[in-house]
């Protein structure tokens, strides 16, 4: 399941990464958005644009084609 695919307010869990850059994935792993990690959408923008979690008491905006990097279920 996609990123995008939430509505704000539903809570999830990270399940893995699709293929990507290791320096990218290593960038999404510092944001505290590793495997098993639990997450709330906050805020999402119009069109495809960023969507706003709350992962570990931190907000973290993600651009559209890093939430696609996430594979991700719903909780």
């Amino acid at each position: 399941m996609k990123l995008k695919e939430f509505k704000v307010g539903q809570a999830g869990v990270v399940t893995g990464f699709r293929s990507a850059d290791p320096a990218y994935r290593q960038k999404l792993l510092r944001m505290g958005l590793n495997r098993n990690a639990d997450f709330t959408v906050v805020r999402k923008a119009p069109f495809g644009g960023p969507i706003e979690v709350e992962v570990k008491g931190s907000r973290v905006v993600l651009r559209s084609d890093e939430a696609n990097v996430l594979e991700v279920d719903r909780k």
